[in-house]
């Protein structure tokens, strides 16, 4: 294969020309990061994992209707997606409280959230990431109203369609985050979901135990990432041993 052009590189994957116009090649890293960055390590494996349970989850989201960047799997570290132009904004769709949400507002982690919360943070690291308004997100022209609309309609329908496929699999989707972007078609842009799904960006909870399953594995230290990601594949039906590259 001839040699590729990268044009970014991120915390978790890299970014290479696509071999097609208006496409990307997605590799997914090994690497592990925390508390923007600070916290640094290479967790053998992760990188496949994510590849393949994305992969099945982007499958399943299309199915219900919900437009992605996903275009297929070229091996097992890389994904062929469309290229879009991606909103500067994080969408977090929380379920259960954990992490920030339980610091900010003295909440017992843990604890069932009223309803499904969606909040929004700038995508910035220099300024970590800070809690943002659709006051912010309009104002500072990152997207118009009629496209926060789609993104927060399209962020709850993904949350209960997942929530319920985790818990058929025995665990809980406590939260999670994700980006969007715009595919442009001629003079039109159409607001589509353009991340990965993967531990590294839900928090998973054995619905048992609430044995964390996720990233959350590595920011505290508890041990054993990779083979809790494994076991998320493992309970979704992704057979690892099986794994072929498509091209």
């Amino acid at each position: 294969m001839p040699r590729r052009k990268k044009l970014y590189e991120g915390k978790a994957k890299i970014i290479y020309q696509g071999p097609e116009p208006g496409t990307i090649v997605q590799y997914f890293k090994d690497d592990a990061t925390a508390f923007n960055n600070k916290k640094k390590a290479s967790i053998v494996g992760k990188g496949v994992i994510n590849n393949l349970i994305s992969e099945y989850l982007m499958n399943k989201i299309s199915k219900i209707g919900v437009k992605t960047h996903f275009l297929r799997r070229l091996n097992i570290r890389e994904q062929l997606v469309k290229k879009v132009e991606i909103i500067p904004v994080e969408v977090v769709v929380r379920n259960i409280a954990a992490g920030s949400i339980s610091k900010r507002f003295a909440i017992e982690e843990g604890t069932k959230l009223p309803r499904s919360m969606v909040e929004y943070y700038y995508k910035d690291d220099n300024l970590g990431d800070p809690l943002i308004s659709e006051e912010h997100i309009t104002g500072f022209g990152w997207a118009n109203i009629n496209e926060i609309e789609e993104i927060l309609n399209t962020s709850l329908i993904i949350n209960d369609f997942l929530k319920d496929l985790f818990m058929g699999v025995g665990l809980k989707l406590i939260d999670f985050k994700i980006e969007f972007g715009r595919l442009y078609l001629g003079n039109k842009a159409e607001i589509i979901l353009a991340d990965e799904f993967s531990p590294d960006n839900c928090r998973l909870w054995d619905s048992k135990t609430n044995e964390k399953m996720d990233k959350d594995r590595f920011r505290r230290d508890l041990g054993n990432v990779a083979s809790a990601y494994q076991e998320v594949a493992n309970r979704l039906g992704i057979d690892l041993k099986k794994t072929h590259s498509y091209d």
